[in-house]
């Protein structure tokens, strides 16, 4: 009788005790921070990654540290493809990605057209605007990633091992370009061998000799470290960049509304600030470059706008002609 009243007390105890430490575990669940994954192709140097730093930081603080972001640079979580198909299926939560989302929501790649933005302000009227957010929506629905904000990157540029000087000079060059159909229809137009390659792999293909010269704004030329492989920069300016910061959808809706509301907050003022640290920096990196002994070349513009306007209106066509229209009178 005594074993059975021990055993009965212990039950008991067990009994009031249980709902405590169940309290406490859910409690040390829910002050658990809900930790998500950025990732992108640049440097942990890179202005893309100071960016990517301070969203993170600025996520923690308005959700009041309840979600965490992690960076992952150098493409180490994937290339940009890998990373928006992480997007769809949920592995990846954020990434900056830019043209190759036009792989996932065709509409995209009418931004990548060479020479269809005119100038920066030009840019900002369109991502920044109503076709921006319409660009976005399109994604979300074709794709399930969702564009939280667009960020500024400065003209794309053009570097090789040997000088361009006109459009000539661009004949049978062995041309790194993302995987992006309407710059690749356009450099092919050009003259150029285009040749489709990620990121990571740039470096040591220019370094071997695979590929000529490659092509980016003149932070990314320069956190890359392409003076050590490349000699010269041709000032084209052919496309004004940018690149977004996109989301899963399915991580999105995990989110209470309180989240949700400081993702787009943080988003947005990251925008703020990378913007200003591309301005900022991209005369004195570029002086670092000359500096570090890359020489500049300054080719005459017209032939390669002609180029694009032939190419530019026909590629259009194939996806959305109205679209194109409006981005073109945006300026």
């Amino acid at each position: 009788m005594k074993r059975l009243r021990f055993a009965f007390a212990v039950l008991v105890a067990l009994l009031v005790i249980a709902p405590v430490f169940a309290a406490g575990s859910q409690e040390a669940a829910a002050s658990k921070p809900m930790v998500l994954k950025l990732g992108h192709i640049q440097s942990d140097q890179d202005v893309w990654h100071k960016a990517a730093l301070f969203f993170a930081e600025k996520v923690a603080e308005k959700t009041n540290g309840t979600v965490k972001v992690e960076v992952y640079p150098n493409s180490t979580i994937g290339n940009d493809r890998d990373m928006a198909e992480g997007l769809q299926l949920g592995s990846v939560d954020f990434a900056l990605i830019a043209g190759v989302l036009g792989n996932f929501e065709p509409s995209l790649q009418i931004l990548e057209l060479p020479y269809l933005i005119e100038n920066e302000q030009h840019l900002r009227n369109v991502i920044y605007g109503p076709i921006g957010q319409e660009l976005f929506d399109r994604l979300l629905k074709s794709s399930n990633i969702r564009g939280l904000t667009y960020w500024e990157r400065g003209p794309r540029q053009l570097t090789s091992n040997y000088p361009i000087n006109t459009i000539a000079d661009v004949k049978g060059l062995k041309l790194r370009l993302p995987e992006i159909p309407a710059m690749l229809a356009y450099w092919k137009a050009a003259g150029a061998n285009p040749t489709p390659m990620a990121w990571g792999e740039v470096y040591s293909a220019l370094q071997q000799k695979v590929i000529d010269g490659q092509e980016n704004p003149i932070p990314y030329i320069h956190s890359a470290r392409l003076e050590e492989v490349q000699s010269y920069i041709a000032m084209t300016s052919h496309k004004y960049e940018y690149v977004t910061i996109s989301m899963s959808n399915l991580t999105y809706e995990k989110l209470n509304a309180e989240q949700q509301k400081a993702v787009y907050e943080a988003a947005s003022e990251s925008a703020e600030y990378q913007n200003k640290l591309v301005a900022d920096l991209t005369d004195s990196l570029f002086k670092d470059l000359q500096a570090k002994g890359m020489k500049v070349t300054y080719p005459d513009r017209a032939p390669f706008i002609a180029v694009a306007q032939k190419v530019n209106e026909e590629f259009a066509s194939k996806i959305d002609a109205d679209l194109y229209k409006r981005i073109v009178a945006a300026k």
